[in-house]
């Protein structure tokens, strides 16, 4: 269940707001491109490597081939939305509830089904829960002896340390400014002057974000008749008054975590991706421009690559811990969510826009393309494990590391051929 909402959500987040951001700023092929890309790299390279390195191991047969059913049919139906030419707000919101049907199924099975197999065999379960737990500790202590001995070689080796210090030289300004705006929600990394600078900065960044309709230099009456200030000046002298307020006041940590502290961290995390991702899709524009390359082009690689790299060290990191079938199911319900909930938010957003009209949906070839090799990975991954009694050969490993290799070489020739 965590795996289809909080997991799915977490590494979700920079695609779903990279793709708001390509809609919002007049550039859907690309938001478009990525999503369906991500998913490629996400269900073909990701998938193989780790049926390479790990095979043969086994799958739970019923959330796996849950999982990519309801992929399957996601894509399938976005296919034909696409192909169509126009979107209507029913089927956008259509995308987002359908997640929401996805959520529900998984939460009846994992509620419902194992609550009657507690029930009717619970010793069993017990044990199994047991071993399991075993095997998560060996996991756990081999990996803490194999990044003790990289710590080990790490200090051996003084270029790498120096790169070491260089990163983290590089991550001090980075690491300062988001301390400034993002609240510390642990009572144990409580501090006084962080909390202060969040009490008067985060005001601000929210005033920022809604800049579309709100315009930083309104000019409002304040304190004084007949006197006009901007806005953005109003709302920084009042925060920092009550910054100054909390810095005099406030002295001890509190007991507890603070809901209304923990519902700030959240907004202004989700402030400083939504501006991460709108900032990434004007350094793409730029690149296109320069380079005059396609946007969906763009999309398709390098949007792609930077939104699911994470996803491919994050699967094989848990497949070389020795849970190969955690990282395979990894594999399926976050590009899930990121198509459904993250594009079909977008889409919502703009055929609300467009209401009562449908929202036209500029075609090329590249995402066509994408959508096919998507398409039969999915069906080749279902068919390959029913076939081999969900059993993960390593040979379909290199199949789909190979299709991913000719999904891009094929992209490469249409982004040459073809703007």
């Amino acid at each position: 269940m965590a795996a289809v909402t909080l997991l799915a959500l977490g590494n979700g987040a920079p695609d779903v707001f990279a793709s708001a951001a390509a809609m919002h700023s007049g550039h859907p092929r690309t938001g478009l491109g990525a999503i369906i890309s991500a998913g490629m790299f996400v269900s073909g390279l990701v998938v193989g490597v780790v049926a390479i390195y790990a095979a043969p191991f086994a799958v739970d047969p019923a959330p796996f081939a849950r999982d990519v059913l309801f992929y399957l049919v996601g894509v399938s139906w976005l296919f034909y939305v696409y192909l169509s030419g126009e979107i209507y707000v029913w089927q956008a919101v259509g995308f987002v509830g359908f997640y929401v049907f996805f959520v529900g199924f998984v939460f009846w099975m994992d509620v419902g089904l194992k609550g009657r197999r507690r029930g009717d065999c619970g010793g069993d379960v017990e044990m199994a829960g047991v071993s399991r737990g075993k095997g998560l500790k060996v996991g756990d202590c081999e990996i803490g002896g194999q990044l003790g001995s990289m710590d080990g070689e790490k200090e051996k080796n003084g270029f790498a340390m120096a790169i070491q210090k260089v990163s983290k030289v590089w991550e001090v300004p980075v690491s300062t400014l988001l301390d400034l705006t993002i609240p510390r929600t642990a009572p144990s990394e409580w501090n006084r002057f962080y909390l202060s600078a969040n009490i008067a900065l985060c005001p601000l960044a929210l005033l920022y974000s809604c800049k579309s309709f709100i315009p930083l230099d309104h000019k409002i009456v304040f304190l004084l008749p007949h006197s006009h200030f901007p806005l953005w000046s109003v709302v920084l002298f009042a925060s920092t008054s009550l910054a100054l307020v909390h810095y005099i006041v406030e002295r001890e940590p509190p007991e507890r975590e603070q809901l209304p502290v923990v519902l700030v961290a959240f907004v202004m995390s989700v402030f400083w991706i939504s501006t991460v991702a709108g900032e990434l899709l004007n350094s793409l524009a730029a690149i296109g421009t320069i380079l005059d390359l396609p946007p969906a082009f763009l999309g398709l690689t390098v949007l792609a690559w930077g939104n699911s790299i994470g996803d491919l060290v994050a699967d094989v990191a848990v497949a070389k811990a020795g849970q190969p079938a955690m990282a395979m199911a990894g594999c399926f319900a976050c590009p899930m969510f990121n198509m459904l909930v993250g594009l079909g938010t977008a889409l919502v957003s703009q055929t609300l826009n467009a209401y009562p009209s449908a929202y036209e949906l500029q075609f090329h070839v590249s995402i066509v393309v994408a959508f096919v090799f998507l398409l039969f990975s999915l069906m080749g991954s279902l068919l390959v494990l029913t076939w081999s009694r969900f059993r993960v050969p390593r040979f379909w490993g290199f199949c789909l590391v190979g299709l991913y290799v000719v999904f891009m070489g094929v992209s490469l020739v249409i982004a040459k051929f073809s703007r």
